[in-house]
Order: structure tokens, then C-alpha cells, then sequence
């Protein structure tokens, strides 16, 4: 259903993001991303490493990283997808928010609503 390939929208060293191999229908589940949840507490050893741009908050008390190829959807305020934290699973899961056509990029809201337009945390500070 999605694939890896290289973005145009990523700017990254690795360019990459994650596409749809087929049409996919509204609402439909795309990926279930397993995750590895941590206490906030240890997130300041994350933080020294590039890993820091990757992690999940995840719940109140826990932060966590995502598996699969949860890590690899870029962001977009006019996104195709959304995702839902699924706690008793312990995943990540990523939805259609539109109906997305096979080879067309799969976009989330970083911010976690698809209507949410607040500044990303790793653009505070520049200009626009």
C-alpha cells in the first residue's frame, strides 16, 4: 500500500518519504507504526542525539519512538493523512485523512491536528 522513495519535499541528507503504491480511500488505515516508549525523564539523553528530531510525545509522562516507516512521513498543513496514538498496541496509527492516488506523497500534520497551522517546533526562531 505505501513504499519509501526520495521527496522533492524533504531537505534532508536522505530526502525520503513515504508513497502510495495504489489508490487509498479515505478514512483507511495506512500503517501501523510500532512504537518505543520512554520515560520523559530520559529524553535528555535523546536529546544529544539526532534522534531528538524524531521522537513522539506519548501520553503525559512518556515519549516514544516510532518504528516501521512511522518516522518517514513528512509534514504538510494540507495534509492527505493523519495518525492516531493507539496505547493499548502500543503504535502509531496513520489514516487517510483525503483519498490519496497511487504515487501521490503521504502527508501528515506534524502538529498532530490536520487543521492545526501552529509554527513546528524545529522552525521557532526563523524567519519566514
Amino acid at each position: 500500500m505505501i513504499e519509501v522513495k526520495t521527496s522533492t519535499l524533504s531537505d534532508g541528507e536522505l530526502n525520503r518519504g513515504v508513497f502510495a503504491i495504489r489508490d487509498i480511500a479515505q478514512g483507511e488505515l495506512l500503517h501501523e507504526a510500532p512504537v518505543i516508549p520512554f520515560p520523559n525523564e530520559e529524553h535528555e539523553h535523546i536529546e544529544k542525539t539526532i534522534l531528538a528530531d524524531y521522537v513522539f510525545e506519548y501520553g503525559a509522562n512518556h515519549t516514544a519512538i516510532l518504528l516501521g516507516y512511522g518516522m518517514l512521513f513528512n509534514h504538510s498543513y494540507t495534509p492527505n493523512a493523519y495518525y492516531d496514538l493507539n496505547f493499548d498496541n502500543h503504535t502509531v496509527d496513520f489514516y487517510a485523512h483525503t483519498d490519496i492516488a497511487a504515487g501521490e506523497e503521504v502527508l501528515i500534520n506534524y502538529n498532530g491536528e490536520v487543521d492545526n497551522d501552529d509554527p513546528l517546533w524545529f522552525n521557532e526562531g526563523k524567519e519566514e
